[in-house]
């Protein structure tokens, strides 16, 4: 369910468990101390602290500051407390890039899948996406199920240029994807 209170409210998804809303300034202080856990950043940058970046600054796309509509803030239903965050951009070409990031407490619950599933499905059904991709460390094996787990498949491996090494880069990067219509056809098959 999507609610969209006013024009100036932030957009809000509900699932059984989370409560997933587009991030606002205020947020920012959460963001911030989601990157700074090694264990999080352990895929993205090798496990280094994130600088604090003011949230109107975009200079980093996989950092959100609390300003990017794309990025929704998703917290515990009936603690609500902060789980973590997702993100899903749209091109020009109607191919939403889906992304996520959970505190590590939310880990191996489902609470990604979750999210995930919740927010592929606003793309396809409420922005109306063509298709839906997504990319990580091809060790990154946790995303990579989530990814399955939604009913995508592998694209690609690729390598990703990185500035500083960072262990399992050596084994590439992965892109999966669905298209709506495959989106489509698992709902109606479930």
């Amino acid at each position: 369910m999507v609610r969209r209170p006013g024009p100036q409210a932030p957009a809000v998804i509900v699932t059984d468990r989370l409560r997933l809303r587009t991030v606002v300034p205020d947020d920012a202080d959460d963001l911030y101390a989601l990157e700074q856990d090694p264990q999080v950043m352990r895929y993205l940058n090798g496990g280094r602290p994130t600088p604090r970046i003011p949230p109107q600054d975009p200079t980093l796309y996989r950092m959100p500051r609390g300003a990017e509509s794309d990025v929704w803030a998703a917290h515990h239903r009936q603690t609500g407390q902060f789980m973590g965050w997702f993100a899903l951009g749209q091109g020009d070409d109607r191919i939403g890039s889906l992304g996520y990031r959970l505190r590590r407490h939310a880990w191996g619950q489902g609470y990604g899948l979750e999210g995930a599933e919740a927010l592929v499905d606003h793309g396809f059904r409420i922005l109306g996406m063509a298709a839906i991709h997504a990319d990580t460390m091809a060790v990154n094996l946790a995303s990579r199920r989530i990814m399955e787990k939604l009913g995508m498949r592998h694209l690609r491996t690729y390598e990703e240029p990185s500035q500083e090494p960072i262990e399992g880069a050596e084994a590439g990067e992965v892109e999966y994807g669905i298209t709506a219509e495959a989106w489509f056809d698992r709902r109606t098959l479930s």
